[in-house]
């Protein structure tokens, strides 16, 4: 079987293979970690399609390959295993001279073989961060194969100030630190940093955008998360917040205003089959990845809770697999934590909408009811949607944000919550 470069991001044209955890004649599981791969959006591992044994490798460590070249082989156990040179003597249309992401230099498997000492074999996007910050590769303590240097030591020997860090595990990462410098000193951005700056310039200049908000008495949500919250943590391991309850409120209101969950295509619009919602995380202050939780109306509010949890853990570990950054239709970003009122997203083209959901505050509501007006403390939130005005009208968006709002305030959030 060929294992080939992934397609990590819709955008992604190529990718970096930063690190192999099998050489040619290991025996690999399906689903087992097969190697690394660095894109100008994201760092993750990839697994292994099939169980067998690894029987050649096509692009050696540090190469840039296009989405869809084969990197290696993988046989059925058993079978013949071709030999080391026989790796050697890869197809050179797999492997033909390209330019690497992160340094615009070009990588030919038919260069000399990288030097002996493993802390010396760096990848492109290692070198230039040693390059650009004036490092000297043997101060920095490699934690990836054989003592390998890997991106993460790099930024995380930065962080420090150019301390020794110690080694760290086998799936450990030194922890997070956000970038700032001495005053006046200039960091260069990170490729995650780079790629959301491309991506967010080109949708605001290219896109008309219109703001609209509502706000929203999320009463009946802070009622399940009071009943229920405690149970839940207890039980999952993590806090149930109010992101799921929204990714049903909206997937719900999509489905009856499609127009919003759909494709622009310059003179088209393609409303999608399939309500895929991508899930704005923050990497650590260095950039947003946005993976997707598809078929958001076949899942039960547990399992989107659930899921949407994982996805956010894993981005920020690197553990995404490719697929889950793709197909998304509609987003939502997530800036409520934070303390914010009002979020004016920028759209994550081709989508033609996206969802900021910002703090959620005590309120004096004006309750109606049959015996008159009244007034209470509610938990109040604001719903902020950015959409594309070439694809729909205010009034049609505004709709979906009508919707949006009753279905926050009137579902049986208690309910779905036990089911």
């Amino acid at each position: 079987m060929d294992v080939i470069m992934p397609q990590l991001g819709e955008t992604v044209a190529e990718g970096v293979v930063t690190k192999w955890y099998k050489k040619v004649g290991d025996a690999i599981k399906a689903d087992e970690v097969l190697f690394d791969v660095e894109t100008d959006k994201v760092s993750t591992e990839i697994p292994a399609p099939a169980t067998g044994i690894v029987s050649e490798i096509l692009v050696e460590e540090g190469v840039t390959a296009k989405v869809g070249a084969r990197l290696c082989v993988i046989r059925e156990s058993g079978a013949a295993v071709q030999s080391g040179k026989a790796a050697s003597r890869a197809p050179q249309a797999v492997a033909v001279p390209q330019t690497s992401a992160a340094t615009g230099h070009r990588a030919d498997l038919s260069k000399s073989p990288p030097p002996a000492d493993a802390q010396r074999r760096l990848s492109p996007v290692v070198r230039k961060l040693i390059a650009e910050y004036g490092l000297n590769p043997d101060d920095i303590c490699g934690t990836g194969r054989d003592g390998r240097i890997t991106r993460d030591d790099v930024t995380a020997h930065i962080a420090s100030g150019g301390r020794q860090q110690a080694p760290a595990t086998r799936g450990e990462s030194p922890a997070p630190a956000a970038r700032t410098g001495a005053p006046g000193q200039s960091l260069p951005l990170s490729p995650i940093r780079k790629r959301v700056a491309e991506n967010m310039t080109k949708s605001w200049t290219s896109v008309p955008h219109v703001l609209q908000v509502v706000e929203a008495d999320f009463h009946r949500i802070e009622q399940a998360r009071r009943d229920l919250g405690s149970a839940w943590k207890a039980r999952e391991g993590f806090t149930l917040t109010y992101l799921p309850f929204i990714a049903r409120a909206v997937s719900i209101a999509l489905g009856r205003y499609p127009k919003l969950n759909a494709i622009f295509g310059g003179d088209s619009l393609t409303p999608q089959p399939r309500i895929n919602l991508g899930i704005a995380v923050d990497m650590n202050f260095e950039g947003l990845m946005v993976p997707v939780v598809k078929d958001v109306p076949n899942k039960s509010l547990p399992q989107l809770a659930r899921e949407i949890n994982d996805l956010a853990t894993r981005a920020r570990s690197g553990k995404l697999k490719p697929d889950e950054l793709t197909e998304g239709t509609y987003t939502i970003t997530n800036n409520g934590a934070y303390g914010t009122v009002i979020t004016a997203p920028i759209i994550n083209q081709p989508q033609v909408a996206i969802l900021s959901t910002d703090s959620v505050r005590k309120k004096p509501v004006v309750i109606e009811g049959p015996e008159g007006d009244s007034i209470a403390i509610r938990p109040v939130g604001v719903l902020a949607q950015s959409f594309d005005h070439r694809a729909v009208d205010g009034a049609y968006a505004a709709a979906f944000l009508r919707e949006l709002k009753l279905v926050v305030e009137t579902r049986h959030w208690v309910q779905d919550l036990s089911a």
